[in-house]
């Protein structure tokens, strides 16, 4: 199987374009200059929810691209993700911290996988007594999806920051190529007749959607292969998260699309539970009733 990203070994791998996923990208860059130019026109609230959705769902796409879709070259890949939609989230910053979270043998690992939910327990124990209280609350799901994207952007900010200060060339690269990206995006906004406010809002709206994929998708377990979940949901989410909900497929399949994995789900469900030591949801409406109020794990690294 090709490496995600990496190059091209043939020319047919070259000229590979995937026509689904490539319609999509830019159906959602129509859908969310229409929710800009014209639905904002009309009813910003009702704009601010659509965007929000596009928004989520240009992320969706943004970790396809990441992993080789549509088109075998990662940078025409990057270039046609580069729009920052959701604004705080760098195009090559998340390719970079995604494709380091797909070391499994580090799942979760608080130090080592940059996309883990956990803290490591010495870290917890130097946090006040309120920020842990905060922290408590994320660990629900109403708490992800209300206070999530404040506390995800600022740990994400602050981790990059100290990078920066240190020198690190790839992630101060990861900004500068972010930075015509965000004042696009924002010149296209304060040229719409959406207020600048009212896009934040369906920024927020965006992100916190994503919350619900991220929630639970890893959890703290001996076995790196028990690490990652599968919900068997086929509904509006799992559409908007393009099947990532099959997650622990797309992590032993990372540069299979989206549109193959419920198949290759289906035709071998029993070894793929058997290897995730059936950690498993039937759908997010399960994961709704089980964990809106109530935390999925605690969030010092239990091991």
């Amino acid at each position: 199987m090709d490496k995600p990203g990496g190059p091209a070994t043939s020319a047919t791998q070259t000229a590979r374009v995937e026509g689904l996923t490539l319609g999509l990208i830019l159906g959602c860059y129509a859908l969310w200059a229409m929710a800009l130019f014209l639905l904002a026109g009309l009813s910003v609230p009702l704009a601010v929810v659509l965007l929000g959705v596009v928004i989520a769902f240009h992320s969706s796409l943004s970790h396809e691209a990441i992993h080789g879709h549509p088109f075998a070259s990662a940078r025409l890949n990057a270039l046609l993700m580069a729009p920052a939609l959701a604004l705080v989230v760098p195009y090559a910053r998340f390719r970079d911290t995604h494709l380091a979270h797909h070391r499994d043998e580090h799942l979760t690992d608080p130090y080592d996988d940059p996309e883990s939910n956990y803290l490591a327990p010495a870290r917890w124990s130097a946090l006040s007594r309120p920020v842990r209280a905060l922290l408590r609350v994320n660990n629900t799901l109403a708490g992800r999806l209300l206070l999530g994207p404040v506390i995800g952007t600022l740990f994400w900010l602050r981790g990059d920051v100290a990078a920066i200060r240190a020198g690190d060339r790839q992630v101060i690269a990861g900004w500068l190529a972010h930075l015509p990206a965000l004042a696009s995006v924002l010149g296209l906004v304060g040229a719409s007749t959406m207020p600048l406010g009212a896009y934040a809002l369906a920024v927020y709206l965006g992100l916190s959607l994503l919350g619900i994929r991220t929630f639970l998708e890893h959890r703290a377990h001996e076995k790196a292969r028990a690490r990652t979940v599968i919900i068997e949901d086929r509904g509006p989410l799992a559409w908007l998260f393009l099947n990532n909900n099959l997650h622990v497929v797309h992590h032993m399949h990372p540069a299979v699309p989206w549109y193959h994995l419920p198949a290759l789900y289906h035709a071998n469900r029993a070894d793929y539970l058997r290897r995730n030591a059936a950690y498993r949801y039937s759908s997010y409406a399960q994961v709704f009733r089980l964990h809106l109020l109530r935390p999925k794990d605690p969030v010092p690294h239990p091991l």
